[in-house]
């Protein structure tokens, strides 16, 4: 139970990696975890099935692009709980394209949901954490962070989250706060499932391991730099790949 006593917020929970992460926050004991997603409907139902009691899971409609909705959540988080605890930038989206045929707006989506949303979710709690002296953030990033084609916007989105997160872990280490970020390669997700059958099995052949990794598996990394058993580990970007970036 690593986490009991915790209060733990997820991005981007309402399927997919973030739901799996919000359930092993759960299944290890916090005290509350909040899923925040665009979608209401989505991360309201993800928390029935999390919590069907409402006592220690909650969803939270939440545009992490927008800064007034984020500080709308946390401050519903603050009032109820004081704190907290841990913050899990999970929510991202992609809108793939060749660099020539990329339009402004899908370049300014992507960075707007990706960075920035990671940027106003850590403005909502790094204050709170370094007053307490203590936090946990763990950022997602990609390996499309190292390059990948059709995917400069992601792939600057994702490059972005690994520099911030070097940064801001720098800047609380002192505080007795943690930063850290994982870069995941092919998750079996909703999304990845929706990859045309020739494109999946070029995915495939280029992970040693010959398989797509599992929510679950990227959450039970997330679990280990949430938890107090990576208290000397900071400022570090975790790659998840079955062996694709050695």
């Amino acid at each position: 139970m690593r986490f009991e006593g915790r209060i733990a917020a997820v991005t981007g929970a309402a399927q997919g990696i973030g739901a799996a992460i919000a359930r092993r926050l759960y299944d290890e004991g916090a005290q509350y975890v909040a899923l925040l997603d665009i979608s209401e409907e989505a991360v309201r139902a993800q928390a029935v099935r999390l919590d069907p009691t409402g006592e220690r899971a909650g969803g939270y409609a939440c545009d992490v692009a927008d800064g007034e909705s984020v500080v709308a959540v946390f401050a519903q988080l603050e009032a109820r709980f004081g704190r907290v605890d841990i913050l899990v930038n999970n929510a991202g989206i992609t809108r793939d394209a060749m660099f020539h045929k990329m339009s402004e707006a899908q370049w300014d989506t992507v960075i707007a949901v990706n960075l920035k949303g990671m940027f106003n979710c850590c403005k909502a709690v790094v204050p709170g954490m370094r007053a307490r002296r203590y936090g946990k953030i763990v950022n997602l990033a990609s390996v499309s962070a190292f390059g990948n084609v059709g995917q400069t916007n992601y792939g600057a989105s994702k490059g972005g989250v690994i520099g911030f997160t070097k940064c801001l872990a720098r800047e609380v280490a002192r505080n007795g706060c943690t930063v850290n970020c994982i870069a995941p390669s092919y998750i079996n997700t909703e999304m990845l499932q929706a990859v045309p059958e020739q494109t999946m099995q070029r995915f495939l052949a280029a992970i040693p391991m010959e398989r797509l990794g599992e929510p679950e598996e990227l959450a039970a990394a997330a679990a280990f730099l949430c938890s107090d058993d990576s208290s000397f580990v900071t400022g570090e970007c975790l790659v998840v790949s079955g062996g694709s970036y050695m």
